[in-house]
């Protein structure tokens, strides 16, 4: 537990890992709270207004009642368990049990297709998947695919291929003895979203989220305290939803607030915030710009927000700016990928925010600025953002690719692939992917804080910046700009937003080429896929 003390250099200072030899995940989010019968652990809301509340004592049970399933269908130590379902009890349940059973949870994305479903099950050879209907569906016509795939248990009563998960559990006993597990031992996978080449799986120990607590801690101004209550759109599937909030949530014993949106909704959002009295959210930077877009929300809701934490790109002025007036804090924003993740974070008790920046290192992590030798570079200079190992909060490695996971080290570093710049404060400035970064008339520049500037016009709801080749530049900036309602795309509009750039920035970062789109291309965790833009500008510049 981070310590509360008055400035960030005495918490680092004062920080100290506290990683026991034994320790299983299962156990420590639910199991260690249930001796209190009424301990509130989780909200869960559907679509259609219904609530449910569910107290760690009841998720003891039913997890309980889970791993004994797991056990009947031959689920044994580092057996994969596959997890295809939104934010539901059944999901959370899921994996309380694969970690009590020394089992390895899978999560996969509801909205994948076929193919990337496909592909998870079978590179991690997923003895058994727990999911819906629409999931069943999904993996019906995959069985014959799918050899190492023994049982699918349906949420929703039996489906095509697929057996009714409750009636099976009521047949379970309640009484589990958990499976002794070492804090090294693995624990999870979580597949990259692919932006690049085949999605690879980042294996997980159960330390992890011991090494995850410093970060997200910070980026809500330490936890807990009194009356918290977590929520975030973002789906449990990915590192984020899980182990930047539902995981260090019930370490922490704090309820969660369960409802993802289909396809979210701002005010939706603001709604539900308020009137389950959300304390502690985490907002990713598309759904802060998508809440953006609703005009004084304060005045129209009633918050008891405490902390928001954002994290997934890197946020800008206008972002903060705006978090600072519609809901009436600061955004702390943190850093990390699905490999190692909340390394960085800001934490406005601590230090005020940076526009640009994406904090400090969390204490416990050694994250510095080197070039692709290792070497680390001075304040100033661009390179690679990288983590020192070992480190509790780092993947045991790509699950069946060894190469995979020599290319992302040089030497102790982890290489993330992304670039920065450290500043003589601490601060690191996050500067974009190793390939993102532009290089325009010897000038290196990166595209965030030139989205962040296009966003402060009142015209512009979205924009993404991607470097095009130019025979005499090497590369120009090109801007996508997703309007707002009412606006219309013109020539005059086009070159008031390169001038509203050049302006606030500089004259060598202002895109000499403006595009409108209805829509950027985005994975699904929320960010944008700049190869697509590449790729769509190099058919439209060669007709």
């Amino acid at each position: 537990m981070l310590p509360r003390l008055g400035t960030y250099e005495a918490a680092r200072r004062q920080f100290q890992w506290n990683v026991p030899e034994q320790f299983n995940l299962g156990v420590d989010i639910c199991d260690k709270w249930a001796d209190d019968q009424q301990r509130l652990a989780l909200i869960y809301e559907t679509k259609d207004g219904a609530i449910t509340r569910y107290t760690f004592s009841q998720l003891k049970r039913l997890s309980n009642q889970a791993a004994n399933l797991m056990r009947q269908a031959g689920i044994g130590k580092g057996d994969r368990i596959a997890i295809l379902l939104p934010q539901t009890p059944e999901t959370a349940i899921a994996h309380i049990a694969a970690y009590k059973s020394a089992a390895i949870a899978v999560p996969l994305f509801t909205l994948f297709g076929i193919d990337a479903l496909q592909f998870r099950l079978a590179d991690s050879g997923a003895k058994l998947l727990i999911t819906n209907r629409e999931g069943a569906a999904k993996i019906a016509g995959l069985r014959a695919e799918l050899p190492e795939l023994k049982s699918v248990h349906c949420i929703d009563g039996a489906a095509e291929g697929s057996t009714a998960l409750h009636e099976e559990l009521a047949r379970c006993s309640e009484q589990f003895e958990p499976v002794s597990t070492r804090a090294d031992d693995p624990a999870l996978i979580i597949y990259t979203s692919g932006t690049t080449g085949k999605p690879k799986g980042a294996l997980h120990a159960h330390r992890a989220l011991l090494g995850h607590l410093p970060g997200v801690e910070m980026s809500h101004d330490f936890l807990p305290h009194a009356g918290d209550l977590m929520w975030t759109p973002a789906d449990w599937a990915w590192i984020g939803g899980l182990m930047d909030l539902l995981m260090p949530a019930w370490h922490h014993g704090i309820p969660v607030l369960a409802r993802r949106f289909e396809k979210f909704d701002p005010e939706a959002a603001f709604d539900l915030m308020a009137r389950h009295g959300v304390r502690n959210a985490f907002l990713p930077p598309t759904a802060l710009k998508l809440l953006r877009s609703v005009s004084k929300p304060r005045q129209r809701w009633s918050f008891s927000l405490r902390s928001v934490a954002s994290g997934g790109e890197s946020l800008g002025a206008e972002l903060l700016e705006w978090g600072r007036e519609a809901l009436g804090l600061g955004i702390n924003e943190f850093y990390g990928q699905t490999e190692c993740n909340m390394v960085l974070s800001s934490c406005g008790c601590l230090f005020p925010a940076l526009p640009g920046a994406i904090g400090k290192p969390a204490p416990g992590h050694d994250v510095r600025i080197v070039d692709d030798t290792g070497r680390i570079l001075p304040d100033g200079d661009i390179g690679n953002i990288a983590v020192r190992s070992p480190d509790p909060v780092l993947f045991l490695g790509y699950w069946n690719n060894q190469q995979a996971t020599r290319d992302k080290y040089v030497g102790e570093w982890l290489i993330t692939g992304d670039t920065g710049i450290s500043h003589p404060d601490g601060y690191v400035q996050f500067v974009g992917r190793n390939d993102d970064v532009i290089t325009s008339a010897g000038y290196r520049i990166g595209p965030g804080p030139i989205e962040d500037c296009l966003l402060g016009h009142p015209a512009v709801a979205l924009a993404a910046v991607i470097g095009v080749p130019d025979p005499q530049r090497t590369e120009i900036v090109k801007a996508f700009v997703v309007l707002k309602p009412g606006f219309t795309a013109s020539e005059t509009l086009k070159r008031e937003l390169q001038d509203h750039v050049k302006i606030r920035l500089a004259a060598h970062e202002y895109p000499r080429e403006v595009a409108f789109i209805e829509a950027l291309p985005m994975t699904t965790t929320g960010k944008i896929i700049r190869r697509e833009l590449r790729s769509w500008s190099d058919r439209t510049s060669s007709r």
